[in-house]
């Protein structure tokens, strides 16, 4: 345990169990605050294999920060108080990295190093907010966020995948907050992708795309292009309520022989509101290698002590390119 400040779900105890018979009959019982989210970290990195054999995927740097500060960051932004941790085996460093840190803190105070030390301090989980639980196996991204009923109870509850970075200020969640103060239920982060690519991911069926909430009549995951709805895809970010554990308690699977959370949220159409939001900002697919170097060379351009070199760096390269391509075509 980090300081004392994670709980593990083993040993939480929350006397109000979730109740999944219950569909609440308002808007306001639709609406109420969101303070919660969950993070699936259990996930093994194998794309990132040899550098993933010890430390978690979610520890891999985008510029200054690993991922998972990056989506915790955008949580805190949006108003989310508790952050839960689905964790599997050797994730001990995503917690410890939350922790508070004396002895460097120490260090960099007394060398005068004032700038990093705030920067240390701001990546600190505020106490007693951090929770753990595990997912056993990865029997798909349906059963990692059921792992964490116990500690959502019967709230609403955001889900954040720190695979997919989204570069935007305000960041993509607190954009679909503000959009879920407005028309409550359920409301899930969409962007388009090209046809060729929806088998890649769960995509939506809707007949008004163009709206700011766009109402979704269906879900289906991962089609094959000429089957897709839509090219409206799902990103990584989820407000749900809390009846969409009793359609993953059943534990069907779906695609890929795994426990799609896009089944369960395709049940709960038409007993609760259920939109989709295109947000603004850019989505890297950071849990691939190519999305990785991508979302790295994104956030340093934007980074304003190192941007300009990053930049100058692009730049150089891409005139080696050219000069390539110019000898090879003259050969």
């Amino acid at each position: 345990m980090a300081g004392g400040q994670a709980e593990r779900g083993a040993g939480f105890s929350i006397e109000q169990e979730v109740k999944t018979a219950k569909i609440p009959l308002t808007m306001t019982d639709f609406k109420r605050p969101i303070k919660k989210a969950v993070f699936p970290v259990a996930g093994l990195g194998t794309r990132f294999l040899p550098a993933t054999k010890v430390m978690p995927k979610e520890m891999l740097p985008i510029n200054d920060r690993p991922l998972i500060q990056h989506v915790f960051e955008e949580a805190r932004e949006a108003g989310i108080e508790d952050f839960i941790f689905v964790t599997g085996r050797q994730k001990e460093m995503l917690e410890e990295h939350f922790d508070f840190q004396p002895e460097l803190e120490r260090v960099l105070k007394e060398r005068g190093k004032l700038d990093l030390l705030k920067t240390v301090q701001d990546s600190e989980m505020p106490a007693g907010r951090l929770f753990l639980t595990r997912q056993p196996k990865p029997l798909g991204l349906g059963h990692a966020v059921w792992c964490a009923h116990k500690l959502i109870g019967n709230e609403p509850f955001a889900v954040l995948l720190p695979d997919v970075l989204i570069q935007h200020t305000p960041g993509c969640l607190k954009q679909m907050v503000d959009l879920y103060s407005e028309v409550g239920g359920n409301v899930i982060a969409v962007e388009e992708v090209p046809r060729a690519e929806t088998k890649n991911y769960g995509v939506i069926d809707t007949d008004t795309p163009d709206a700011k909430a766009i109402p979704i009549k269906g879900l289906v995951e991962k089609p094959e292009p000429e089957k897709a709805p839509s090219t409206l895809t799902v990103t990584g970010r989820y407000i749900l309520q809390p009846e969409i554990f009793k359609s993953l308690s059943v534990f069907e699977t779906g695609a890929g022989g795994e426990i799609q959370l896009t089944d369960a949220m395709a049940k709960l159409i038409g007993e609760q509101p259920f939109h989709a939001m295109r947000f603004d900002g850019k989505s890297y697919d950071s849990g691939s290698r190519l999305g990785f170097i991508e979302a790295n060379i994104a956030y340093g351009l934007k980074d304003p002590k190192i941007g300009a070199e990053v930049m100058k760096l692009l730049q150089r390269y891409a005139e080696q390119m050219k000069e390539k391509m110019d000898i090879s075509k003259a050969a």
